[in-house]
């Protein structure tokens, strides 16, 4: 046990120290700066501005700029629909996985556009490997979507007075070319040398010891499960996504995936400390988000190193932890550790299942959704904190008797209204959802009882986290939930992608706005920050308002599981 301990910890330093120096690098990248990949991607980037007829050069105001990314989306959703809906005669199918249903193929689009990668389906036999292909050229584009909203709010901070806020086309592309290929590259090479297929032949076969012909699934995955862990995407290449032998062969592998989900959101933090030359504001901002995330993985992990106490009232010794639904070469800490770092994170993929984890951590694991911030996913993750705090200034700016402002910026009714709705529409959406799900179960338990492999409390959480993790655009699942219906497929596709666009929406409206503002330089009484006070305060706001929005449905759930099983 105290080497998993010591194994997690590594994980995390080297975590942060990979971050510092990649957060500089991005600022270069957006701020337009010389890098030494320049002279490799320089031409690559000037190949895309031609073929779809950008103007790096011009600027863009918040609005043209949200124009541009909900359109440039729409037409992914559309290309998807029609590939996933005609997979099964298209070419590259060599195993003749069958073209998907209306409703499958909706909540797919939705899931790897919005960056949710919620997955009805199991790769291996309902994708062919131009669909897998598609999907993750889709991993790509909507990692890069939220990264280029992030950094438009970051130049929109750093601004005096301007309505000018950069090119949404060209940060796309930047991110794409220059952050994540390159990391993913170096990813699939390491993990294509462990052992993860990147093959375009079909299953392969062996005999095995029982003397039974096995056919084994195979395919381009090395590059997908690259992508699928650095954007915060999650969607595997397999059923059991990275539970699975290969696509995570062993705990090294793992170390390195698990580092991969947290990356990039860490390093925004630091690319906004260098664009606006904040770094003081970068750390605490950091050290907010690390104080929550640990909050949730430390008990996390004691609750799976502890064991299920139902089995130890049986006298049955746990020396490893709660090992249900977990894989013995990573062990109960990494499990945990790892579905926290997926949930605190829009990624959602699993070493483990989260429908066996013990009750208070599937719980945490939840609130990582429900809180939906804390580092968070790619960019968007950003801009979730943002929303809080906006709040947490209006508050602070109250409590000390002062117009309310941030970075020089008067803050107004407006943006904080702005703020409180969208802090608002998660709850609405996955409560709302849950609600609607329990209405039709209780009501018709004949026709809905193929739903649930678990009813009581913990079928009552596996609803509640399928719908947070629709909203929070994140995809992981309780797996006791048989999701793959057109109720599910559908609600689930509409709530994605509500609860991706409008919290986009929100903040590069608020960001749009306060950048228009004159600037007011501060004085003796603004509210700092960049301090321990105002951290304080916006961990404060996050906690008050996740606890009175969702204690009450954790209690239903897994509290009273918890409780249940003493």
């Amino acid at each position: 046990m105290n080497t998993e301990i010591i194994g997690i910890i590594v994980m995390f330093i080297l975590m942060v120290l990979f971050a510092i120096p990649l957060g500089r690098y991005m600022g270069k990248v957006y701020e337009g700066e010389r890098t030494w990949l320049d002279p490799v991607l320089n031409p690559l980037d000037k190949l895309f501005y031609k073929l779809g007829g950008i103007k790096a050069e011009k600027q863009m105001t918040w609005k043209e700029n949200l124009v541009a990314m909900l359109l440039v989306n729409f037409v992914w959703f559309i290309l998807a629909m029609i590939l996933l809906m005609n997979q099964g005669w298209l070419p590259l199918n060599p195993d003749g996985n069958p073209s998907m249903t209306a409703d499958l193929a909706f909540n797919t689009a939705m899931s790897f556009i919005s960056n949710t990668n919620i997955q009805h389906y199991s790769g291996e036999s309902a994708v062919s490997y131009l669909g897998q292909l598609t999907l993750q050229f889709f991993q790509f584009v909507s990692a890069g979507t939220g990264m280029a909203v992030c950094v438009i709010v970051f130049v929109a901070m750093k601004e005096k007075t301007t309505d000018k806020l950069g090119n949404f086309y060209v940060y796309l592309i930047k991110s794409c070319t220059r952050i994540l290929l390159p990391l993913s590259i170096i990813a699939a090479i390491f993990l294509a040398f462990s052992g993860t297929p990147m093959t375009f032949q079909g299953k392969g076969q062996f005999v095995s010891l029982q003397g039974d012909t096995v056919n084994v699934s195979r395919g381009p995955s090395a590059a997908m499960i690259a992508i699928k862990q650095i954007g915060t995407n999650g969607g595997g290449f397999y059923g059991v996504n990275s539970a699975h032998p290969f696509e995570n062969p062993s705990y090294l592998t793992a170390g390195i995936e698990v580092i991969y989900i947290i990356l990039i959101p860490i390093a925004l933090l630091f690319t906004m400390g260098y664009m606006l030359k904040r770094k003081r504001l970068a750390w605490t901002f950091f050290i907010i988000m690390a104080i929550g995330f640990l909050l949730f993985a430390i008990p996390a992990m004691h609750y799976e190193m502890k064991g299920n106490p139902a089995i130890a009232q049986m006298g049955i010794s746990q020396p490893l932890g709660s090992m249900e639904g977990k894989e013995v070469r990573f062990g109960s800490a990494l499990s945990a550790y790892w579905g926290i770092s997926a949930t605190v994170t829009s990624n959602g993929s699993v070493c483990a299942m989260h429908d066996s984890f013990t009750p208070l951590a599937g719980m945490l694991c939840m609130w990582g959704m429900m809180v939906n911030c804390f580092f968070g996913g790619v960019g968007v993750g950003f801009l979730n904190f943002y929303i809080f705090v906006i709040i947490a200034v209006f508050i602070g700016g109250l409590m000390v008797g002062r117009t309310p402002e941030f970075l020089g910026k008067k803050l107004e009714a407006k943006e904080t209204k702005i703020a409180t709705i969208i802090a608002l529409l998660h709850i609405f959406l996955a409560l709302g959802g849950t609600a609607l799900a329990c209405h039709l179960y209780v009501g018709d338990p004949q026709t809905y009882s193929g739903w649930l492999n678990n009813p009581g409390y913990h079928g009552f959480s596996e609803m509640l986290y399928e719908y947070f993790s629709a909203s929070a655009n994140n995809g992981s699942e309780f797996a006791g939930l048989s999701a793959n219906v057109p109720f599910w497929n559908i609600s689930d596709g509409v709530i994605m992608v509500i609860g991706r666009y409008l919290p986009i929406i929100g903040p590069l409206a608020i960001a749009g706005i306060m950048a228009n503002k004159k600037y007011v330089p501060e004085s003796a009484g603004t509210l700092k920050t960049d301090t321990s006070t105002f951290g304080i305060l916006v961990l404060a706001v996050i906690f008050i308002v996740a606890a009175l929005s969702f204690f009450p449905a954790l209690v239903l759930g897994p509290i009273a599981e918890f409780f249940k099983m003493r």
